[in-house]
């Protein structure tokens, strides 16, 4: 089961992970940077490593035990790669960072039935003001439309000084959830319950524990 949560910056991504236990989740931080809370939350970094991120995290996948695994901040493997990538000339390059992030959304989709995933990634505008899910390059927005693939996608939305998820599309944005899952527009900005209804909703098991191999 996938999930995706967008948002802007500062807006409550990553604190949502708080009431989380690491028996719970798995935290891929893209970006390496320590959690915004006080906690004994694990983290792993396909970064520290030479090798390509895509590559770690598609071989630490499988091996996860924890139930929920977030893979927080996303958009920074398209942001990276285009870095690595940025004196290459053509637009080969953003078909290829467009099938690396498919690919690795396709592979998440195929793990035990009692694994959510979640996308975490910064949100971004297109010309007519509609918010989505933050990517590099055209080809993701036009032939795939990453939402899509994902039965779950919330915002973030910061409103009088609270943190919140928004659940309904608006008409400018591509917030969606299943019909009855959530009744409220606006929830709590906590992902740990977010996790229990998904998993109440559908009858997704709770199952390992203790991390990874």
């Amino acid at each position: 089961m996938l999930a995706m949560i967008y948002g802007q910056s500062g807006s409550g991504k990553t604190s949502a992970l708080r009431n989380f236990t690491n028996d719970e989740v798995a935290v891929i931080s893209v970006s390496g940077k320590p959690l915004p809370f006080r906690s004994d939350l694990k983290t792993l970094n396909p970064m520290d490593s030479e090798k390509n991120p895509y590559v770690i995290i598609a071989e630490w996948l499988p091996k996860i035990k924890q139930p929920s695994i977030v893979i927080d901040d996303a958009t920074y493997l398209m942001v990276d790669e285009f870095m690595r990538n940025a004196l290459v000339k053509g637009y080969e390059k953003y078909n290829i960072m467009a099938y690396n992030f498919a690919s690795l959304i396709d592979i998440a989709s195929r793990l035990s039935e009692d694994k959510i995933v979640y996308f975490i990634g910064h949100s971004d505008q297109t010309e007519d003001g509609r918010e989505h899910f933050k990517t590099i390059g055209k080809m993701l927005d036009n032939y795939v439309t990453l939402e899509g693939k994902f039965t779950t996608v919330l915002k973030t939305v910061v409103k009088d000084g609270h943190y919140y998820f928004a659940t309904h599309n608006n008409g400018m944005d591509t917030v969606k959830s299943p019909i009855g899952m959530f009744e409220d527009d606006l929830i709590e900005n906590d992902l740990k319950m977010v996790d229990d209804v998904m998993r109440e909703y559908w009858g997704i098991p709770r199952g390992g524990e203790n991390g990874k191999d």
